[in-house]
């Protein structure tokens, strides 16, 4: 239990803030909701009488609300820092620039824990339902651990690091910093786990690293060379944690990987269907692009987070027989294409690019969604756009 303030404001009232809000309010404290969009001077008489600001994600440290209390030395904790005072819990927190999910909830089988953070339930959802000193797994995002303070995880996992969300932080090293504080306040008695070769990590945590060239206690069933990786590094914090040889194997075997990560939809007359939305960044395409050995009809675009383009279209140039390309960035995926003497055309919107690599597919060929984008320009979420997929291609007829 954490000492609260009488009144706390709650910036951001989505899925995080609004569990947030609710656990303040069983403990009485009188809870101010703010959506993210106030940005006007006036609204900062919402911080009269406040003692702490709890941060949704998706709000920019440089909102004038949090900019404002900062300054008059009021708390700002992200929804997570939030949650780890509330629970209790042992936290087994796993960050990186992709694959966390995948990580998280693969690690929730091998541990049956129960899984939150950046993925499906916030943190403080599970206020109630966890009791002290049981284990959480819990997905960590660049943005929670911004505004974190003296969160600390028994377990803390970094499975790689390239640059990502270069539109929200002012560089890949305050992206690399943020990431790295989930080890920050790491004790003698806690485990860092991290890719082999990595440099120093803050913290005083001992140090496991891991490799996909690992032996692991049975061949994990998602596919992918950078799937083996993610269960290399959910195997070694899952020993760390306490699980036993055999639930690692069993959860390796059994587990099928998550919704919108190299899904496989369909496959009509050979072809494969494959929904990997969540490739919002260049190097999570890069990796769709690797897990294949047949020929690919790529389908990329949406928001772009500023980052080049070039290494997606000379990766492209060795595997894709066409690119369809959709959304805001399309100038500079097209560029892109173009240089590296990949087959593109602009479809403008996931709809007509599925229908138009459909067309062209042959068996054996792979249409596959990865878009080494945000969804923003066209979704609400990568989620939404990969629901979108799935619909469309459900709705190809069969030869």
């Amino acid at each position: 239990m954490t000492d609260l303030p009488r009144r706390a404001l709650v910036l951001g009232v989505a899925r995080s803030g609004q569990a947030a809000a609710r656990a303040l309010e069983r403990r009485d404290v009188e809870v101010v909701r703010a959506d993210r969009s106030l940005r006007n001077d006036t609204d900062l008489a919402l911080l009269e009488r406040v003692g702490l600001v709890v941060k949704s994600p998706g709000v920019p440290g440089d909102h004038p609300l949090v900019a404002a209390a900062r300054a008059r030395g009021v708390l700002v904790w992200s929804e997570v820092e939030l949650g780890y005072r509330l629970l209790g819990a042992r936290i087994v927190g796993i960050t990186g620039t992709n694959g966390k999910t995948t990580t998280s909830e693969l690690l929730g089988v091998m541990l049956a824990a129960p899984v939150a953070g950046n993925v499906g339930r916030a943190l403080c959802d599970l206020d109630g339902e966890v009791f002290a000193g049981q284990l959480v797994v819990c997905e960590l995002s660049s943005f929670q651990l911004e505004d974190v303070d003296a969160f600390r995880a028994d377990v803390a996992v970094l499975l790689n690091l390239e640059p990502d969300h270069l539109d929200r932080h002012a560089s890949f090293a305050a992206y690399r910093a943020a990431k790295l504080r989930v080890f920050e306040n790491q004790t003698p008695s806690d485990t860092a786990v991290v890719p082999r070769g990595f440099g120093d990590v803050p913290g005083r945590a001992a140090r496991v690293e891991f490799a996909g060239e690992d032996v692991l206690p049975a061949e994990p069933r998602i596919p992918g060379a950078h799937n083996r990786e993610n269960a290399a590094a959910a195997t070694a914090a899952a020993r760390a944690a306490g699980a036993t040889e055999d639930a690692i194997a069993h959860a390796l075997r059994t587990f099928s990987g998550v919704a919108h990560r190299l899904e496989l939809v369909r496959e009509i007359d050979g072809v494969r269907f494959v929904n990997d939305s969540k490739a919002t960044n260049v190097a999570a395409a890069l990796r769709a692009l690797a897990a294949f050995d047949a020929p690919l009809h790529l389908i990329a675009g949406g928001r772009a987070k500023g980052e080049s383009f070039e290494p997606l279209g000379r990766a492209a140039a060795r595997c894709v027989r066409r690119a369809y390309i959709v959304g805001e960035a399309a100038d500079a995926l097209t560029d892109a294409l173009a240089r590296a003497g990949v087959e593109h055309e602009r479809s403008g919107d996931v709809e007509t690019a599925v229908r138009a690599a459909a067309a062209r597919a042959r068996r054996g060929d792979v249409v596959l969604l990865s878009p080494a984008c945000a969804s923003y320009d066209q979704f609400e979420s990568f989620e939404e756009r990969g629901d979108m997929f799935k619909t469309v291609v459900a709705t190809l007829a069969t030869p």
